[in-house]
């Protein structure tokens, strides 16, 4: 009797992860939003802003996903500004970016690679446009909550900013991990 080997699709997603000082006041703010309104959806991912939205990829594949990302290069240094917060009503809380030209072509670059080097065409057609953002609640965010919560959030101030220094893969497993960086 031969054994069959069961190729495994795992969920991956390809992100900005702020340096550690920014990671550390975002996490924070995401960990007292668990305490006052034990909402942890957003607990379940490391503070990012998404170049490519969850997909998946066979898992006995995935050294070649890490290798192919590794050609990816966007050499350009610009910096990453955060500023207060804002909203997609009446689901989701974020930490606003700040739009710029370096950013958005560093995802439409991505999106391209994604389609041409990946076959990843999810996202290079989505209208919804490309939205920077650092989610601090959501999934388990439900309408009454997201009122009272935007109330107190809409006027509390955040700004800080850091320097792109590339990108991470994140893998599902129980939560999103960090599973390879990609550094200029």
């Amino acid at each position: 009797m031969f054994a069959l080997t069961m190729e495994r699709n795992k969920k991956y997603f390809v992100a900005i992860i702020p340096p550690d000082s920014v990671f550390e006041k975002i996490e924070n703010i995401k960990l007292e939003i668990f305490n006052e309104y034990k909402l942890k959806g957003a607990l379940r991912s490391p503070s990012h802003i998404t170049l490519h939205r969850p997909f998946s990829w066979k898992s006995d594949r995935e050294n070649e996903l890490i290798e192919k990302l590794g050609t990816f290069h966007f050499n350009k240094k610009f910096l990453i500004q955060l500023y207060n917060f804002n909203t997609f009503s009446p689901r989701v809380i974020y930490v606003d970016v700040k739009k710029s030209n370096e950013l958005t072509d560093l995802h439409y670059l991505f999106m391209g690679f994604a389609k041409r080097e990946l076959g990843l065409f999810n996202e290079l057609n989505d209208l919804r446009g490309f939205y920077p953002h650092i989610t601090i609640a959501f999934r388990d965010l439900k309408k009454q909550q997201f009122y009272k919560m935007w109330e107190k959030f809409e006027k509390k101030t955040f700004e800080d900013q850091f320097n792109y220094q590339g990108f991470s893969l994140l893998c599902l497993d129980k939560k999103w991990e960090i599973l390879h960086n990609f550094t200029i």
